[in-house]
Order: structure tokens, then sequence, then C-alpha cells
């Protein structure tokens, strides 16, 4: 069975992180979406707020699993068995930094290969940096956010 893990912070989940999760699902048997929790980072939204989203988009998906995570990624993928680990790639500079990170893991197992996916143009503007300072200021950022991300705002926002 092909169980691939998508690592990321998703703060918050958007169209960009739905877009890459979609066109990776016929590579795979299961995806398991990875919400790390990064001691450095300090997110706009807990955890528990971006694992809900990926529940409710994904509801109806069996083969599409979110979990939070922490630690090493590659003690994660061991933990639900995946031997891949997928990454979206916006531009050439993201291509730079993930493949530090994939040869890394690579070292760390070589058991677990990292899968890129190039983002579809229509989204490559999209960064969740770039939405949360929008939402911040008070900006209207539903261009970028999936439906369930949305409707979650609207109703903390009344």
């Amino acid at each position: 069975m092909r169980i691939c893990l998508f690592p990321g912070t998703f703060d918050p989940v958007t169209l960009g992180h739905i877009d890459i999760i979609n066109r990776a699902l016929p590579l795979f048997d299961k995806i398991y979406i990875g919400i790390g929790i990064n001691a450095i980072k300090s997110p706009m939204f807990s955890s528990e707020q971006r694992l809900e989203w990926f529940n409710e988009i994904y509801k109806d998906q069996p083969r599409v699993e979110s979990a939070i995570y922490e630690g090493l990624t590659v003690q994660f993928c061991k933990k639900i068995d995946a031997h891949f680990i997928l990454r979206g790639i916006r531009y050439v500079s993201d291509f730079e930094y993930e493949k530090t990170i994939a040869d890394a893991n690579r070292t760390l197992d070589r058991n677990i290969e990292t899968v890129f996916l190039t983002g579809e143009p229509k989204y490559t503007s999209v960064a969740s940096t770039i939405v949360r300072d929008i939402l911040k200021n008070g900006g209207d950022a539903s261009p970028f956010l999936p439906q369930a991300v949305i409707n979650s705002l609207v109703v903390s926002h009344k």
C-alpha cells in the first residue's frame, strides 16, 4: 500500500494545499495530512482548528486522514507506515529549501522518499503567510481559502 504524509503547519489551510492533496490522490492509496507542531512558530490558528478544517474538507474522502504530530517527520512516517512525503512547490526557491529537507530526511531514513508536486499556476501566489497578513489586517482572504475555512472565519467574527 502506498501511504504518503503531507506535512505542514497549514496555518491556515489554503486552496494551494487542497490543490496538492487532490492532485496527489491518484498517486497514493492513503494520504495523511500531518499538522506539525513547531515550537519555533506561533500559529494564528490552533492545531485543533486546522485539523477540524481538513476533517470537514475531506469528510467524504476515506483515503485522506488528518493528524497532529510533534517531532521529526520521518518518525511520524514510521508511526503511520508512510514511505512517501508529499511536498508542494510554488517557486524555484521553494524547491531549494524543500530539497535540503528531503536530503536530511533521506539521510535519517533511506526508506522514505519525498515526492514534489508543483502547484497549479492560479495558486502560486497563495501562501499561508500572505493569507495570515490579509486576515490580521482585516482584508478579505476568501479568494485563497477553502469554503470550510471561510465558514469558520465568518462564524468566529460574528
